[in-house]
């Protein structure tokens, strides 16, 4: 279990990449192209999260990104969603290394919370089971209660990935250091539990070195709407650079 030494993994969210790209018809900018840039920066992976509405990444993404990813072997393809509406359909097709399972309705905005335990649990184990099957890590989207983590490994989830916009949200006032507290006290939990520990949501340049410090055994993060920003006036290349000395201190 990776205790900080070594090295955060940089999951880079391409979902903004087709929000911009589906307000025209031209085909740019390329999703693929983006990712592709991501991983030649050094990125260690690519997440997408497909909507049923389709209005971001779209089926045919799904199909391109997985090809390209067939060309970095070593890179991982995180594919997360609601298991109850689309992303099944992506997940059979393409069996990426990492299925994110998250409880946002279909209409939502942006996801705003995790699973709960035990009241999701029988839903939920008959379509980890299936991932697991078809060799697909599984992560559960979760709230930092560790009350929650163990329960979590029950139900046969490989990982979670903690909801960190608590945290993101009171950076820079005196209430960080107690959202702090419950995330390290959450993957504390979840490595007691056996579990694989992500994090994800508002993380940014300024937030992420110290979550990164504070929540020992953290795996991976997954950014995406504050490194497109960011790329936005770095260019990708810059911004994956950024963000991987973010993970590095």
């Amino acid at each position: 279990m990776n205790t900080n030494s070594e090295r955060v993994a940089l999951s880079v969210n391409v979902n903004k990449v087709a929000l911009l790209r589906n307000s025209r018809h031209l085909g740019i900018p390329s999703v693929v192209r983006a990712a592709e840039m991501c991983l030649q920066a050094g990125a260690q992976g690519i997440t997408i999260h497909p909507r049923p509405d389709e209005r971001h990444i779209r089926a045919n993404d799904v199909a391109e990104l997985h090809a390209l990813m067939q060309s970095w072997p070593e890179r991982e393809f995180n594919i997360e969603g609601n298991p109850f509406h689309n992303l099944m359909d992506h997940v059979r097709v393409v069996r990426p290394h990492q299925v994110t399972f998250v409880p946002d309705s279909e209409g939502q905005f942006t996801s705003d919370h995790g699973w709960t335990f035990p009241q999701d649990a029988e839903r939920l184990k008959p379509l980890i089971d299936e991932c697991k099957a078809l060799g697909v890590r599984v992560s559960l989207f979760m709230d930092p209660i560790p009350e929650q983590m163990a329960a979590a490994r029950a139900v046969g989830a490989d990982r979670v990935e903690l909801y960190t916009e608590p945290y993101a949200a009171t950076w820079g006032t005196p209430e960080n250091a107690v959202q702090l507290q419950r995330y390290a006290d959450a993957a504390a939990a979840a490595m007691q539990a056996g579990l694989g520990l992500n994090a994800g949501h508002d993380l940014n340049r300024d937030n992420l070195p110290a979550f990164v410090a504070a929540v020992k055994g953290l795996q991976e993060v997954s950014i995406g709407h504050a490194f497109m920003a960011d790329a936005l006036e770095l260019g990708y290349s810059a911004t994956v650079q950024a963000y991987l000395a973010c993970l590095a201190k």
